[in-house]
This record gives C-alpha cells, structure tokens and sequence, in this order.
C-alpha cells in the first residue's frame, strides 16, 4: 500500500509543480516540459509494484509533460508548443549521446562509480531509443489533437479537453512504446498495454484535476510574453 499513497502523492506533485511553471509563464513551462521528459528517459527502466502489477515509474512525468505541453498551448499558442516539442525532442538526443560518450571516457583507478553509470545507461539500448520516438510522437500527437479540440469547443471546457487529449495521447504513447520497446521481449503484450494504461488514467485523474486552477497560476503581467 505504501507504494500506492507515494503514486498518488507523486502525481499530485507533478501537477502542482505544473501550475507553479506555469506561473513562469512560457518560459518556465518549457523549462518544465525538457526537465521531465529527461528524468523519464533516465529512470524509464526503474519498475515496482502498483495495485498488485509491475509498473514503470516514469508515467507520472510521461503525464505531467503532455499535461504542460497542452497549458503551453492553451495560454501561449500552438507555435511555441511545437517549437518547444522539437526542441525538447532535441534534448533528449543531446542528452542520449552525451551520457555515451561519458562512458567512453577510461574511468580513474579511484573511480568507484563508473561500474554503476555504465550499467544503468548501457543496459536496453532498444527500449530507450523507442522511449525517445515514441516521446516525440506522442507529444506531435497530442499536439495536433489539443489544438483541434480547442477549436472545436471553441476555447471552452478547459479541464474536458485536458482529459481528453491526455487520455488518447497516453492511449497512443503505451501501445505504441508497448510494440517498439516491448514486442519479443514479453509474452503478453496486451496485458502490458492493459495495465500500464489503467494505472496511468490513475495519474491522469489527479494530475489534471490541477488545471481547474491554472488562470490562478498566471503571471499579472498577462500570458502573451
């Protein structure tokens, strides 16, 4: 049960920290977006135990990424979200192969660290390269579909096409992450796909419950910085 009340407390986390980003205005919700996305890639392969099952515990950033993003483009404009979704996407890229090329530096003799880097970032190289396509698609997609949405609801029904967006974007991101990173190496792939998107509606509910608040978190100076 443990693990459970620290998930809903991590999510809950996330979406506070959310809104605090957001009272940065653009800036501070790029910033947000980059940072999350890069501790999901780090620790993609750390798992435990939820309701029972074995879950990944980076679908808490997965969620609060896609949860920034829309904020990006609801306050700031569809521009800046995707320019933000390529730049990010560059990051990540940065980010993949500065930590190779670290392990390729010869460790000192007093170097008692380089066993421990080495395992963690060179271990499943299929599963992260899938996390960092499947990273940009699902933000490409979510970014299409929000923008979409907020012209068909005509700017209304904010906390609506938060859930929905995140919720089909999240829907897209596991079956396809389940297939890239997945498929061959697990017997049932469905079962997977099944799990893994149940515990994140879990982290969608609360996290998206924060946007209610989001006007509050908005910088005086007005959202067009």
């Amino acid at each position: 049960m443990l693990n459970e009340i620290i998930f809903f407390l991590h999510a809950l986390f996330i979406g506070i920290c959310t809104l605090v980003a957001l009272h940065f205005g653009s800036f501070g919700l790029s910033i947000f977006i980059c940072i999350q996305s890069l501790i999901s890639n780090m620790f993609i392969l750390k798992e435990t135990t939820l309701f029972g099952f074995t879950a990944t515990c980076t679908d808490a950033y997965t969620i609060g990424c896609i949860l920034s993003l829309n904020l990006l483009q609801e306050y700031y404009g569809p521009a800046i979200a995707k320019k933000i979704i390529n730049i990010n996407f560059l990051s990540l890229c940065f980010y993949g192969g500065a930590i190779q090329i670290q392990l390729w530096y010869f460790p000192a003799a007093t170097d008692q660290m380089h066993p421990f880097f080495g395992l963690l970032f060179r271990s499943a190289p299929r599963i992260v390269i899938a996390s960092l396509l499947v990273t940009w698609l699902t933000q490409m997609f979510d970014y299409w579909l929000y923008k979409n949405l907020k012209k068909i609801f005509h700017d209304r029904y904010l906390i609506i096409r938060n859930y929905f967006s995140i919720i089909l974007s999240q829907l897209f991101d596991t079956i396809l992450f389940s297939f890239i990173g997945l498929y061959g190496l697990i017997d049932n792939i469905l079962n997977i796909i099944i799990i893994s998107f149940l515990i994140k509606l879990i982290a969608i509910i609360i996290s998206v419950s924060c946007v209610r608040f989001s006007r509050n978190f908005l910088l005086q100076k007005g959202i067009n910085e």
